[in-house]
């Protein structure tokens, strides 16, 4: 337990059942912001006021600001994204706080030795991803502040560089803008400000709050993001709002904007400049596209406990080979995922076409079908779990893999099966560039894809294969339920696993999430008899419960019971010790069975391949 969350517990805003605790707060930030874009220029203008709600018990002195497009300048820090295009990043012209003017452009005060400086309102770093705003007069505990910011930021397009994220637009004819307005950082009881720089891999910890945005486009142009339309009536010809009526009317895939629809008088109204109105309510963030060309179909998904709501499909017309399933594939996620986690927390769905064809924001999906499942299941973690995906992507990237696991196998309608992924860490495990799952993702390297990615469903596999698959499932449904739109930390969900599953598998997390240990273990020798003698060594470090698959030969005596013995079939018996058999220290375990005088065939240590082991080939005795 580090410092942060030792914090936590002493003020009792987080405990040992997981839940959250007696004390527990967090902010709330919310946006009203009013956007326009110029396609020629393919620069978005911006004004924002944000309600920055402090529910915390402690006065704010400073602010701290998220600029993130700032990534697209030449001269901040950066990780392996590379943008297609350099930009002058987000362009701040002007900020107030509580309608007080913050000087943009501080001059330094000389300092004299032993003498405070009294504070000033005046910012620092805008030039970066992070910023900093010092204020004269602290916000007050339980008390909300009022900023507004004056911005200007360009899309970063152009055909090279890593289209995840780095790349917002197709020339002048589709923008795809996110993290393209000033935020307000994450401030919590763990750590206080968020201030680690976006580096460009890593994900995003925001606020939750409510946004009201207004955008503003050319007439034709149609706009899809985050949120509910406000104002259809006066952004769309009649004809397509009748159509938008009947989205939720059936399964059916229908056309709400055809290739021979578009522009200005067809699917939009007219006029020089149309101004879009979206609200979104307990969000995390907000992101858009439009296009003149868009074409925009939709469908249905029906969320168990809320009714139908509208999947939106937005793409370029020689695109959409990509989306012909796309429909298809969310219905299936949104309906399965909510009857596995929590029902789907949002009024809509939308696809959006673009360079980014890989990245979730909360109600909108940047991806194609290709990647639809993957990207809808993150509307669970973060868009309703707001993880801190910067530092521990695992709780974001890696849940969202072990549910993709099971969505595939539901879509194909056939079990899921989770044998040999725990297993298959065992192979690439204890690298000298692998780095534990605790080690901050913001930081990346070489590992980040499995640590990030791939490592969380083999652990969970393990932790199937120990306390059952169906019981797994079960905890982390009460998980989502109890944090839901709230902000867990990694200790968080161990102590609640441990509560909801009652077992204390705090020797488990630690190997998995703080070390890159293995189990390898193997079968040493066997002596049958009255008794059967299995003599099971470990030479990894990480212990594990030591099962046995043993296979009788078809004819002989009757097969008698063990305690820790369950019959498969009739010749065939799964033998379980608990993993504290190893808790002594010793790296052998004899493990004696009494099955009566059926001869054994075979036996087979970890038969479903549950556990780390780098080489399964020793862990299989067969009678000569």
């Amino acid at each position: 337990m580090t410092n942060s969350i030792r914090k936590a517990f002493a003020e009792g805003t987080r405990d040992f059942t997981g839940r959250p605790g007696a004390n527990y707060w967090q902010i709330q930030t919310d946006y009203d912001i009013n956007a326009s874009i110029n396609p020629n220029t393919q620069i978005i203008t911006g004004s924002e006021t944000i309600s920055l709600h402090n529910n915390s018990p402690e006065p704010m002195t400073m602010i701290v600001l998220k600029l993130d497009h700032n990534i697209f300048r030449g001269d901040v820090p950066r990780g392996s994204s590379r943008p297609a295009e350099t930009t002058d990043g987000m362009v701040v012209t002007r900020i107030t706080v509580n309608g007080d003017l913050v000087d943009l452009a501080p001059i330094p005060r000389p300092r004299q030795r032993g003498a405070r400086l009294a504070p000033r309102l005046e910012a620092s770093g805008l030039q970066q991803t992070v910023a900093y705003i010092s204020l004269a007069n602290p916000i007050p505990a339980n008390s909300k502040a009022t900023l507004e910011i004056d911005w200007h930021t360009k899309l970063p397009g152009g055909e090279k560089g890593n289209a995840h994220r780095m790349t917002q637009r197709w020339q002048r004819r589709l923008f795809q803008p996110t993290q393209w307005f000033p935020r307000v950082a994450k401030f919590d009881d763990l750590r206080g400000w968020k201030t680690q720089p976006y580096l460009g891999p890593a994900e995003f910890f925001n606020n939750f709050g409510r946004f009201d945005v207004k955008i503003k486009v050319p007439a034709g142009w149609l706009v899809s993001g985050t949120g509910v339309l406000q104002n259809p009536e006066e952004v769309l010809m009649a004809p397509i709002r009748e159509r938008m009526a009947k989205i939720t009317d059936s399964d059916d895939e229908i056309t709400i904007v055809g290739e021979n629809e578009r522009g200005a008088g067809k699917a939009t109204t007219t006029g020089e400049s149309l101004t879009w109105h979206f609200v979104a309510d307990q969000v995390n963030d907000f992101a858009w596209a439009t296009s003149n060309e868009f074409i925009w179909k939709a469908t249905r998904a029906t969320i168990p406990g809320k009714g139908e709501i509208p999947i939106h499909m937005f793409y370029l017309p020689e695109r959409a080979e990509r989306f012909a399933r796309a429909g298809e594939i969310g219905r299936h996620a949104l309906e399965f995922y909510s009857n596995l986690w929590a029902p789907y927390a949002f009024p809509q769905l939308t696809f959006q076409d673009g360079p980014s064809a890989g990245m979730e924001y909360p109600m909108v999906v940047n991806s194609n079908q290709g990647a639809a499942d993957h990207e809808i299941a993150h509307q669970w973690w973060p868009m309703m779990l707001g993880t801190n995906e910067t530092r521990y992507g695992w709780m974001d990237e890696g849940f969202n893999s072990y549910m993709n696991i099971l969505s595939r196998n539901d879509a194909r309608g056939v079990p899921f099966n989770l044998d040999n992924r725990g297993r298959s860490y065992g192979r690439v495990s204890g690298g000298e560039d692998e780095a534990t799952m605790m080690w901050n993702a913001n930081y990346g390297g070489n590992g980040y894809g499995y640590q990030t990615y791939s490592k969380a469903p083999a652990m969970l596999s393990m932790l199937g294969g120990i306390v059952g698959d169906d019981k797994v499932i079960a905890a982390m449904k009460k998980y989502s339920e109890v944090w839901a739109f709230k902000h867990p930390s990694p200790w968080d969900y161990i102590f609640f696993m441990n509560n909801e599953l009652g077992e204390n598998l705090e020797w488990f997390w630690y190997y998995w999430l703080w070390t890159t240990e293995s189990v390898e273990g193997s079968i040493k020798n066997v002596k049958t008899g009255s008794t059967t003698e299995v003599t099971v060594h470990q030479a990894g470090e990480m212990p594990s419960p030591v099962v046995l698959k043993v296979e009788f030969e078809s004819n002989g005596p009757k097969i008698k019971g063990m305690k820790n013995a369950v019959m498969v079939d009739d010749n065939t018996a799964i033998v379980t010790w608990p993993v504290d058999v190893w808790f002594n220290g010793s790296r052998t375990f004899k493990a004696k069975m009494t099955f009566g005088g059926r001869k054994i065939a075979k036996i087979t240590l970890d038969p479903a391949g549950r556990f780390p082991d780098k080489d399964a080939s020793n862990n299989v005795w067969t009678k000569k």
